[in-house]
């Protein structure tokens, strides 16, 4: 049986970002992927936006690691060719009421070590956003837009290069602990098993990340990684309208909701989206087809900050499933990124419920990740 130094499972931005930084280190690498290729699954059905860490309680890994993540996305990106735009975002109050909130939320960034925050008023929004209607609102400068499949392809290739090898259409069967080691049981196209012995097992299976920790030992239900699908959809404006605003244009959020609320994102081609909502969704009903009656429902929310959006304006776009440890009736649910020796898996390292902000938080979960392993091989 083939004995290796470190196994990833998945290849979204996080297990692609952790097999980058990893290719470092010099050891023999596999990166196991069900799907034919990179990035298929909510790595590449999101907003694409480099988030800067506004949200987050603080001491959380969301926060910590999105603050340092958005710094780490724009110098890799800079240093390599990536588009990327910092837009900034203004997180918008459609009324007075709730201009307190946006106050909290400068306090809570502050907090998180967010740098360029300030509350600015009616007539400097429509300075800068001439075609939104707000009351208030919080301005994030370091808050911006990326070319996520060539940022993945970035991760990819660097990793390559460097002789990580990359096993695609190949998803995890079984796998067993032996002694301080793990038996790694792969299914490839063909229905043929193969299996090899791995010292280090790091589990950034995304939306099936629970199910690899349960498969190697973990109890999902005692240790809370049981996962949560949440379905987002979004909405393309059309026409001229999409080019009537320049920064992202974020609702105030309402603690009532699983999200942070449909939003307006300019994209790198030119054009603007709407999205996404949030629906909790059982597994066997997952899917990313969008439900083009919504359109009303999109039009109406967003037309509170964008006046000039109709349903007329929009069409179908795009669909993602976010991995959520928060389930429809929980408070927030931080990242779980964990060396899972104190529950008697050495070498196990599980990254779970990498929502947002995971495209942001990725490069900082893979540098944490590599001086994990660090100290075991």
């Amino acid at each position: 049986m083939e004995k290796i130094d470190i196994a990833i499972v998945g290849t979204g931005i996080t297990g692609l970002a952790v097999s980058a930084f990893l290719c470092e280190l010099d050891k023999s690498i596999f990166v196991l992927e069900k799907n034919e290729n990179f990035g298929q699954e909510s790595s590449s059905r999101n907003s694409e936006v480099v988030h800067a860490g506004i949200y987050y309680p603080q001491q959380s890994m969301k926060a910590k690691y999105c603050v340092e993540g958005n710094r780490l996305i724009y110098e890799i990106c800079a240093k390599n060719g990536i588009s990327y735009k910092k837009l900034g975002k203004l997180i918008a109050a459609s009324e007075e009421s709730e201009i307190e909130k946006l106050d909290a939320l400068l306090e809570k960034g502050k907090a998180n070590g967010v740098e360029g925050l300030r509350i600015i008023a009616k007539d400097e929004i429509r300075k800068l956003e001439p075609n939104v209607n707000a009351a208030a609102a919080l301005l994030s400068p370091n808050t911006g837009i990326v070319d996520t499949h060539n940022l993945m392809k970035y991760f990819y290739t660097k990793a390559k290069d460097q002789g990580v090898e990359f096993v695609f259409n190949s998803g995890v069967n079984a796998i067993n602990k032996k002694g301080e080691e793990y038996v790694v049981t792969v299914r490839d196209t063909d229905r043929t098993d193969f299996s090899f012995l791995t010292r280090v097992l790091i589990n950034c299976a995304g939306l099936n990340s629970d199910k690899i920790a349960e498969m190697a030992g973990i109890d999902i239900n005692k240790a809370g990684y049981s996962l949560n699908y949440c379905k987002g959809q979004y909405f393309r404006v059309g026409g001229l309208k999409s080019q009537m605003i320049k920064h992202l244009i974020y609702p105030v959020p309402d603690e009532k909701e699983i999200s942070l609320g449909i939003h307006a994102t300019p994209d790198l081609g030119g054009g603007l989206r709407l999205g996404p909502d949030a629906q909790y969704i059982e597994r066997e009903q997952a899917n990313y087809i969008v439900d083009e009656s919504k359109k009303d429902y999109f039009a109406k929310r967003a037309a509170k900050l964008l006046p000039f959006i109709d349903s007329e304006d929009l069409t179908a776009d795009t669909a993602g499933i976010r991995p959520k440890l928060q389930g429809p009736q929980s408070g927030f649910r931080d990242f779980v990124l964990a060396h899972e020796k104190h529950r008697g898996f050495k070498g196990l390292i599980n990254l779970i419920g990498i929502d947002s902000p995971g495209l942001t938080a990725a490069p900082a979960l893979a540098k944490e990740v590599l001086e994990i392993v660090k100290e075991l091989l």
